[in-house]
């Protein structure tokens, strides 16, 4: 018997068996001869990576700057440091704070009248004043900025410098898979860093890439960044060419850049306000694509929802390109996240090797979510009934003759669907048994009104 496991379960909606009006069937969505003469592994829906390595002269240049720092207890407050960034929560508003004091002072004084005690009033508010204030202090999380020296950027270049490049080119490499016509010319990275977007984007666009441009309010991680682009030593001529390190965005909004990255930096700031600010900022300086990347965490996925809303509302009062925002990836659709509504992360996973420092594994995967908006909209990506191929949410399940997909299709709605070659075609078949978690199937599910579905 088949199990599914508790992803798949919280989420499987199964259609009924003997419905007629209303039904739901999954269609294969094949073009004529869309595998282009190659394999079913390789289909254009395929964007997972093989297990990622840093760039040789990377990886060489951060050890020589981590062993030269000797910082001590490095591996222990890595770890620490990995295990706070991931667990990190956004900043808790001021207007859901005092929501919450204005809440607990009513449970609070409800439950000393009905105690009939003989108190001044007064004395009564000053102490269910200070017990809000207690309550708040110990169910709030306390959210501060974290501020990168020299030390802390070693630290995080050990814990997150090839995690951070595997999710960043995973998710550059899906518009490299999907539009290979698309050569920026320059790039943007906002919360810079190390510099991983400058080496992801350069492994993929080595030689159309003429401008980069690092922007981190730090000055000590761009001097980091610099270092490795040297090859670890400053007297070094930069491995890649053009590269300009600033702490404050350009000034000029009609500036723009063909790819525009921020990678883990909207979590960092403080606020939802700053955070839609910086996010329209950033829209208006795309040209092309604009890629925002966070942990795979339900704070993570939150905040790139939020970041979706606000693009696609198009409220910005500063027009410089009026071409509207499309979801490129990893949505088929513009609708409202359907796995929003059961408070599941939309994550994906990928592969990598990690620093070959004392104590580390071979091997790790990086789980972490992805926003890909863009300026205009892929033909080619729609199928040949007019519809966007569906993402795959969840690791896929082979079973003999056939596959279960959890699907998140254009219609907005996730979908358990089991692809088989009788019912879908055998190319649709072969491509669903080769695909995996974060690859995209050529199949939708729509709506029929006819017939008994099995």
């Amino acid at each position: 018997m088949f199990v599914l496991g508790p992803r798949m379960f919280a989420l499987w909606r199964p259609a009924s068996p003997t419905s007629r009006a209303q039904s739901t069937v999954a269609l294969p969505l094949v073009q004529p001869d869309f595998l282009n003469g190659g394999p079913h592994k390789k289909h254009p829906g395929v964007t997972n990576l093989k297990t990622l390595q840093l760039p040789e002269e990377l990886q060489k240049g951060a050890l020589m700057l981590i062993h030269a720092a000797q910082v001590n207890s490095l591996a222990d407050r890595a770890r620490r440091l990995s295990n706070l960034l991931w667990s990190r929560k956004r900043k808790v508003e001021d207007a859901q704070l005092r929501a919450r004091a204005k809440t607990l002072e009513k449970s609070l004084l409800e439950a000393e009248k009905s105690l009939n005690r003989d108190e001044d009033e007064s004395q009564l508010e000053a102490r269910i004043r200070k017990k809000v204030f207690y309550e708040l202090r110990r169910t709030t999380y306390h959210w501060s900025p974290l501020r990168y020296d020299e030390e802390l950027g070693v630290v995080y270049m050990a814990s997150r410098l090839a995690g951070g490049y595997a999710a960043v080119k995973r998710a550059l490499y899906e518009i490299k898979k999907r539009d290979p016509a698309f050569s920026p010319h320059s790039l943007l990275d906002f919360g810079s860093g190390l510099g991983t977007a400058v080496w992801a984007s350069h492994s993929l666009w080595p030689d159309s890439l003429k401008e980069m441009v690092c922007v981190d309010s730090s000055g000590a991680m761009n001097s980091l960044s610099d270092q490795l682009l040297r090859g670890g030593s400053e007297k070094n001529n930069p491995l890649i060419k053009e590269v300009y390190f600033r702490q404050f965005l350009p000034v000029s909004p009609k500036a723009q850049s063909d790819l525009v990255v921020a990678a883990f930096t909207l979590s960092e700031l403080g606020s939802c306000e700053e955070r839609e600010e910086a996010t329209l900022t950033l829209w208006r300086k795309t040209s092309s694509y604009l890629v925002l990347v966070e942990h795979g965490t339900l704070e993570g996925y939150q905040i790139l929802m939020e970041a979706r809303e606000s693009l696609l509302k198009n409220q910005d009062k500063v027009v410089v390109d009026k071409r509207k925002p499309s979801v490129f990836a990893p949505c088929p659709h513009e609708l409202p996240c359907p796995l929003h509504q059961v408070s599941v992360p939309c994550n994906f996973i990928q592969s990598y090797c990690p620093l070959p420092l004392p104590g580390s594994p071979e091997r790790l995967q990086e789980k972490f979510s992805y926003l890909i908006m863009a300026r205009t909209k892929i033909v080619g990506d729609i199928g040949s009934e007019g519809l966007a191929w569906a993402r795959l949410t969840a690791p896929v399940l082979r079973k003999p003759r056939h596959v279960h997909c959890q699907l998140c299709c254009s219609s907005g709605e996730l979908r358990h669907v089991v692809v088989t070659a009788r019912h879908h075609g055998r190319d649709t078949y072969r491509c669903a048994r080769n695909s995996d978690w974060g690859d995209r199937l050529p199949v939708a599910v729509v709506e029929t009104c006819s017939g008994n579905i099995e």
